[in-house]
């Protein structure tokens, strides 16, 4: 008798996944298991995907690491949301024989949260809102966007769309990364700078790089303190892109004044974590991606490459 494929789709927060693609052409040869809580625990984790033959991921929230990958005998499928996905081990994959596969991706998502968490700084909106709710009325007074310096860190697709968004409120627009041009910078609209004077000159930063091992803490302590008193820092990328002490050190101290964050070293964040208590803090759960648009997407991809692979199995 033909072995029936069990699927798994991990970390469904949202309970979401089945209504946002149609799903019966997969579970008509598959059983579909669909999970909306998080696993850190990793002997908890491997006893939880053993009988699966596919797994069926978000992005970065389960990595699969290769110690993970060896203890999972059945296997052959992982899909993955997104473009890529630096929390697989690719090549202990490959060499256990288990296929990779990716979705495509919004990419429209991620800075339209980025501006909204910088015009939530800028206008002090959480605060007032919370004043609102509590019976208050006007505590703070906002910062101007027109005429002030926001520091783009990376000058991707992502960083691009923030440059347009940042002229489009008439800011100037400095930019930094490892291997930007000059020419390149000023085609977006930017000015190319130092690390060390984007940092000192900028009202607002806001970082747009790729994690990898050459990218990791690639903003340190030292360049955290170059920062104003009056600036403010964000990070929709990824967390350990940043030197996750340094920056509540920073904080804790209101040397700087203040940090909208969506990415985390460890997600989902610990309940005890500083960052959800700091007041000077704007945190959000890392919902850059979590849009109608961008779901659909994934799961409407994930469903297909699932049929494709079905029919091999």
């Amino acid at each position: 008798m033909k072995t029936v494929p069990q699927i798994a789709v991990l970390d469904d927060y949202q309970n979401v996944a089945l209504s946002f693609a149609d799903w019966s052409s997969v579970q008509a040869h598959a059983g579909v298991t669909v999970f909306h809580d998080h696993i850190f625990e990793e002997s908890a984790l491997v006893q939880r995907l053993q009988p699966f033959t596919a797994l069926c991921i978000m992005r970065e929230r389960t990595p699969l690491p290769g110690r993970i990958l060896a203890q999972l005998p059945h296997l052959k499928l992982i899909v993955s949301t997104g473009s890529r996905n630096a929390a697989i081990d690719t090549a202990a994959a490959e060499e256990r024989g288990i296929a990779i596969k990716f979705t495509g991706y919004n990419r429209h998502a991620a800075p339209e949260l980025t501006w909204a968490l910088l015009m939530a700084l800028s206008k002090q909106v959480t605060g007032e809102a919370a004043s609102i709710h509590n019976g208050g009325w006007q505590q703070t007074v906002g910062t101007d966007l027109y005429g002030k310096t926001l520091g783009v860190v990376g000058l991707g697709n992502i960083g691009k769309d923030i440059t347009r968004y940042a002229k489009a409120f008439g800011m100037q627009v400095v930019a930094w990364s490892q291997h930007l041009t000059e020419d390149r910078a000023s085609a977006e609209g930017a000015m190319l700078v130092s690390k060390e004077e984007l940092f000192r000159v900028s009202d607002f930063i806001s970082i747009h790089l790729v994690l990898s091992e050459r990218s990791r803490g690639i903003i340190g302590a030292a360049d955290l303190q170059w920062m104003k008193p009056t600036a403010y820092f964000i990070n929709t990328s990824r967390g350990p892109l940043v030197d996750e002490t340094a920056l509540i050190t920073l904080l804790t101290q209101q040397k700087i004044a203040g940090a909208a964050l969506d990415v985390f070293d460890q997600e989902p964040l610990p309940a005890d974590h500083p960052f959800r208590t700091l007041p000077n803090v704007l945190a959000t759960p890392h919902i850059g991606y979590v849009t109608e648009n961008t779901y659909r997407t994934f799961f409407e991809d994930t469903v297909q490459v699932l049929e494709t692979w079905l029919k091999t199995v």
